[in-house]
């Protein structure tokens, strides 16, 4: 269940701390203990809460299947705090890191890189953001510095290891990401897949809901919901000035407007729900909602009036669901050139933060021309609400079965407050 929080009605988060499974329906001892016996084992490989937010978009077309068993094992990330609770909330199998790569699954899935070519399966590889909007991050260290030429997600050094293409698939969302793959890794391009982009699908078929949505963020008639999107980086919104929260809740009236906030999953992995929750408490207080990790940020952005972003995938994602747009970040030199980021940046207004926000919020709502975003729309996916079926007919294809007769279906997200079905997690 999705809870929001404010000030007067926080709601602590339990702490699940579930062991790890040793045994299960998977590797030579899979059938010791079925109810069901499978025909084929997926693993899904989650290295954050963000990427595993992605894979529960889609898996729903697999593990729907009583032919098939999906198991979950955490991969290689800088950002692992939080996955753990993540996969018990999931109520998913999870297979240890160290047994699941001495084991073999018919099927790994995976949004990110980290690890893979020691899985002893075919790879499918998805992006977990919109498509490959930043360049390659640069770490600091004693090491000498390269250029970023690359859009992070398609470098060389991530897709091959020892002279092999570890994906078997590479799901991207629009043809234009060819090109970008082409360039930074072009032995990988036969292995990939035009499939569309599941979250922006399930965003398009969740528009028609925005009342409802709204009624569940108490959000009265004649208010404007403004969403506060930040990514995770010193480059992001908070990073660039975390007092702008201050400023709208002390310049924006109550009556007339609603403030919610949405982190990226990774601040809350790194900082912790705590030190989150500590440093917005004064705007908590005055009526700010902090929508939980990782599920909440997809139905506020349709139910909103405005959302103030940076170069983060929600910004993005807001634009082409037709939401008004104003920037306030936005690093240029860490965006990828010819990305739906990159045509963002050069599209929305930027917020002046030396100046009054009230009335620049204004000034970008009634500016606000849809046509002006059908552009980033187009960039976001090649393949408007077709994500599903085109996952599913690769991961069929890899499993070597027969695709269920049934269409699937593309759900809209949860109200908040309501309770999660599988694939209503954020990216």
């Amino acid at each position: 269940m999705l809870v929001i929080e404010t000030e007067n009605d926080l709601v602590e988060d339990e702490v699940h701390c579930g062991e790890w499974s040793h045994q299960g329906p998977f590797g030579i001892d899979a059938a010791k203990g079925a109810t069901v016996p499978s025909q084929r084992t997926v693993l899904a490989v989650v290295h954050s809460v963000v990427t595993g937010t992605r894979l529960a978009d889609v898996l729903p077309v697999v593990a729907e299947d009583w032919r098939v068993q999906v198991v979950f094992t955490p991969g290689p990330s800088l950002f692992t705090n939080d996955v753990q609770g993540f996969l018990h909330d999931l109520g998913a199998h999870v297979v240890p890191w160290q047994r699941a790569i001495s084991e073999q699954f018919d099927l790994a899935i995976a949004a990110d890189t980290g690890g893979l070519e020691r899985i002893h399966a075919p790879v499918i590889l998805m992006p977990h953001g919109v498509g490959y909007g930043k360049l390659t991050a640069h770490w600091p260290g004693p090491g000498i510095p390269s250029s970023r030429h690359h859009a992070r997600g398609t470098e060389r050094q991530q897709l091959i290891y020892h002279g092999r293409v570890v994906p078997s698939a590479i799901l991207l969302a629009h043809h234009d990401r060819l090109g970008q793959l082409r360039r930074s890794c072009p032995e990988a391009v036969p292995a990939a897949v035009i499939a569309g982009d599941p979250c922006h699908d399930r965003l398009s078929a969740s528009l028609p809901f925005r009342d409802s949505y709204r009624r569940a963020l108490k959000v009265p008639s004649g208010q404007k919901l403004i969403l506060v999107t930040s990514t995770w980086g010193s480059g992001s919104l908070l990073g660039q000035g975390p007092g702008i929260l201050d400023r709208l809740m002390t310049e924006l009236p109550s009556d007339r407007y609603k403030v919610a906030v949405a982190l990226h999953p990774d601040c809350w992995d790194w900082h912790s729900a705590f030190q989150l929750r500590s440093w917005t408490k004064n705007c908590l207080r005055r009526g700010m909602t902090l929508l939980p990790s990782p599920e909440g940020w997809r139905a506020a952005l349709v139910a909103s009036d405005l959302v103030v972003g940076d170069h983060g995938s929600v910004s993005t994602y807001s634009a082409a669901a037709g939401v008004p747009v104003v920037l306030g970040a936005f690093p240029d030199d860490v965006v990828a050139p010819g990305s739906a980021v990159e045509l963002l940046g050069r599209t929305a207004p930027r917020l002046n933060l030396a100046r009054p926000l009230r009335p620049q919020l204004d000034q970008s709502i009634a500016d606000y021309r849809e046509e002006s975003y059908e552009k980033i729309r187009d960039q976001v996916t090649s393949v408007p609400g077709e994500a599903r079926r085109i996952i599913r007919q690769v991961i069929y294809r890899h499993l070597d079965l027969d695709e269920p007769p049934d269409a699937p279906r593309t759900d809209p997200v949860p109200r908040p407050g309501s309770p999660q079905d599988q694939g209503s997690h954020a990216c």
